[in-house]
């Protein structure tokens, strides 16, 4: 399965979604989440990071940027790095930062706003695509690796009928 297609009809169901993934992902993986303000790219991302046995707050890094989150995977020690560049003013300020340090084989580094660190940006592993339908939500995944095509292919998702 190289993408999958979904209706999430509330925000249980982006949650459910978040969790599934938080079981698929592994270290080293690049995702990128692209959709419009409001469209749950952070309530994905909180699913996640809650499911993986973050037991703290998951805010949104909208002023830092980053925010790193220390979670076990396989009995492993692993980094999740959350990203949010809205308010990046250009690709070098993702330079000057340093994040591109961060996209190496042991951490997890989820990216909102990738647009805004074209073209410097490590590319993904895998990519969400989410927008807003009626009170809901449409999400697809696309695999852009080999490693995205193994997450999607561990993906154990049923969407909330």
């Amino acid at each position: 399965m190289q993408h999958f297609k979904s209706h999430l009809h509330d925000e249980a169901g982006t949650a459910a979604l978040g969790a599934a993934l938080s079981r698929a992902i592994a270290p080293g993986m690049a995702i990128y989440l692209h959709g419009d303000l409001g469209a749950g790219k952070t309530a994905l991302t909180r699913a996640l990071l809650h499911a993986a046995g973050h037991t703290g707050n998951v805010k949104s890094p909208t002023y830092t940027l980053s925010e790193p989150y220390s979670v076990k995977m396989d009995g492993r020690d692993v980094n999740v790095i959350h990203f949010d560049l809205y308010r990046m003013g250009s690709p070098e300020e993702f330079l000057d930062a340093g994040f591109r340090e961060d996209f190496n084989g042991d951490n997890v580094c989820i990216v909102e706003w990738p647009e805004k660190a074209d073209p410097v940006l490590p590319p993904p592993d895998l990519h969400v695509f989410l927008s807003v339908a009626g009170e809901g939500r449409d999400v697809e995944l696309q695999a852009s690796s080999a490693l995205g095509l193994s997450c999607l292919q561990r993906l154990k998702f049923a969407p909330n009928l």
